[in-house]
């Protein structure tokens, strides 16, 4: 039976950034260096698939330091996390590694420098993430307050009005954000901005990909997890940008056949924490039913790398 032909648009840059990459070699570089088990406090990465392959690994995953014992190295996830953890750490004596991303530190970095300016910060996030209880965990409790849509902007009780900077998370939409970002301007002309923009070189470059293939392609599949905040900013970008339908798919056994009938043109990305690996999984899939030919969309090119904390780069 011949297969119906099918036009794949492959979204580049996708998958791996370089903080995700940098903070699975740490978890890697420190069950080789202190053996199993090393402890991570919450998922390293949002993704079932790394998270699994690193327990194997020997890596076990909590969600508080409280689960931690005391005499085994612990490392903090990518998302970054309260300024009160690693002192508990340190309280405890225990052996910890941040993995933080780079770029969330930044972010970090910024709110403690406006803070000690005098200045309240209004955060652009998702309420409940890691990165933003994070974020807002370097400051003392009401010293960030978090803002989530343009009518949160709106009702958000500052102490003044005069004194105020805005950070935002790295993984949010672009445009959403720019909304958002214009609403606070309006409402607080004396805000002060980050000197360059937070959200993340790799979540901008991904939606930037998807924004040029939604318009020529009936369908998208996303490769990520559910709880992946990039991830799920991408299926809403290409449902925005104009493609018909957009699904997250954690592996190919996810992907809905029935909504893709009759689709002759699909475009396929992964966030930023999704492994190449499982993207080949979706196009394997894809060519069991489908005669597939292979457009890849390239929109920018990554060649950004984080090092390794210096004491995983140092004998035991």
């Amino acid at each position: 039976m011949t297969k119906p032909h099918l036009t794949l648009f492959l979204a580049a840059p996708r998958g791996f950034c370089a903080g995700v990459d940098r903070a699975i070699k740490i978890v890697e570089m420190a069950i080789s260096k202190w053996g199993a088990p090393v402890y991570v406090r919450h998922e390293i990465v949002h993704n079932k698939y790394v998270v699994d392959d690193l327990r194997a690994k020997g890596a076990v995953f909590v969600e508080e330091l409280s689960d931690c014992p005391d005499d085994r190295p612990v490392i903090f996830s990518a998302h970054g996390v309260p300024k009160a953890v690693p002192e508990e750490a340190e309280r405890r004596e225990m052996v910890f590694v941040d993995a933080t991303c780079p770029l969330v530190s930044k972010v970090h970095i910024e709110a403690e420098r406006h803070h000690e300016a005098g200045l309240q910060i209004i955060m652009i996030g998702h309420a409940g993430h890691p990165e933003t209880i994070g974020t807002m965990g370097q400051l003392p409790a009401g010293e960030v307050l978090l803002v989530e849509t343009v009518d949160d902007v709106a009702r958000v009780a500052v102490r003044d009005p005069e004194r105020l900077a805005f950070v935002t998370q790295t993984t949010l939409s672009v445009d959403d954000t720019i909304d958002i970002v214009a609403a606070l301007r309006e409402r607080f002309p004396a805000i002060l901005g980050p000197h360059k923009e937070d959200i993340c070189y790799a979540t901008t470059n991904r939606q930037e990909a998807v924004k040029a293939i939604a318009g020529k392609a009936q369908a998208m599949l996303v490769v990520g997890a559910p709880n992946s905040s990039n991830s799920r900013r991408l299926v809403e970008v290409a449902r925005r940008a104009g493609c018909g339908y957009s699904q997250l798919v954690q592996r190919a056994g996810d992907i809905d056949w029935r909504a893709l009938d009759g689709v002759r043109s699909i475009g396929v990305t992964a966030g930023a924490s999704a492994p190449e690996l499982l993207v080949e999984e979706v196009i394997d899939a894809l060519r069991a039913r489908f005669d597939v030919t292979i457009q890849e969309v390239e929109t920018a090119q990554e060649n950004v790398e984080f090092k390794v904390p210096r004491a995983l780069r140092q004998p035991a």
